[in-house]
């Protein structure tokens, strides 16, 4: 028996939609096949009426049509001033219908970053927060206890956009016979278990501090132009897009998109530092270390680094 699929869309872009058709070989609608799901609706893929999508809504909303797994892309907007005016369905606000389907499904997937966590409205009128986590702090709109219908919390995906091998790979492990192991923000360990910046070709040049000051270039990005993938968990270097790139491999700082707190509020390619010394450091190392660490290696760097080509 094929299992049921509703997409829903809150505030935001609709970035991880899109991202979705670069699935190749298989691409999105046999991988969908080959999982034995029923996609109900989609924003973007579903050519039904208005009068065909509402009717199957109250269907989903009641239980009379049953309802396995819930995705919901973008943040749920609970502005202005509570009443989620901002963003509504059929005259109303959407986060109620939100509500109503986590209730009804068996697995509810927070798709993207805004979904996971709030994203880029979470401080401002729009009141925008994510499905079970504001920011860092668990709660969210469904409520810190929420666990759907399998007894799983929210399954976060962050990433703006989140990379679609990992939507549909998630998919396909809820509904497989296996554990999906979370990590603390309810995001699978396998995709999110990983720093950004594992599997990144510029580690030897971030060892030595190699470090560029501009874009393009070879050194490793971390120390002037912000590159947060010391920093943030996140499968980038190891799920390239398309199958060729990521934005470290292409000379482009990380932003840190998977991360609770995206977008922070500095900008996104400087460093912030006291005294030269980065404020945030990479995971697993604490000042002292830092200073002793890097000083030592950028005194030792290989000449073969130092004369590097400047284009990647």
């Amino acid at each position: 028996m094929s299992l049921s699929l509703f997409w829903l869309q809150g505030g935001g872009c609709g970035g991880d939609s899109m991202g979705l058709l670069s699935l190749d070989a298989p691409n999105l609608f046999e991988h969908l096949g080959l999982n034995d799901i029923n996609l109900l609706w989609h924003p973007s893929l579903s050519n039904a009426g208005p009068h065909q999508y509402e009717q199957l809504v109250e269907e989903l909303a009641t239980g009379r049509q049953p309802l396995d797994i819930l995705c919901v892309e973008g943040a749920v907007i609970r502005g202005p001033s509570g009443t989620g005016m901002y963003d509504t369905h059929c005259r109303q606000p959407k986060k109620n219908l939100i509500a109503k389907l986590a209730k009804q499904a068996k697995y509810v997937v927070a798709v993207g970053t805004c979904a996971s966590f709030g994203g880029i409205g979470g401080d401002g009128e729009a009141e925008a927060t994510g499905l079970q986590f504001h920011k860092r702090d668990k709660g969210g709109f469904l409520g810190a206890d929420f666990t759907s219908g399998s007894g799983l919390p929210v399954v976060n995906l962050p990433g703006c956009p989140c990379h679609p091998e990992i939507i549909i790979g998630t998919l396909a492990s809820l509904i497989g016979p296996w554990p999906l192991p979370l990590n603390d923000y309810n995001s699978p360990l396998q995709w999110y278990g990983m720093l950004v910046h594992q599997g990144c070709i510029r580690n030897e040049y971030h060892e030595y501090r190699v470090e560029e000051a501009d874009f393009g270039k070879r050194g490793c990005l971390f120390f002037h132009l912000g590159c947060q993938g010391p920093l943030t968990h996140g499968p980038c270097n190891k799920l390239r897009w398309n199958g060729r790139n990521s934005k470290t491999a292409v000379g482009v700082p990380c932003m840190g998109c998977t991360d609770p707190e995206f977008p922070k509020q500095h900008p996104f390619f400087a460093t912030r530092n006291i005294a030269g010394i980065p404020i945030d450091l990479p995971e697993g190392l604490d000042r002292a270390h830092y200073l002793a660490y890097k000083g030592m290696a950028a005194a030792a760097a290989p000449e073969r680094l130092l004369t590097r080509k400047t284009r990647v």
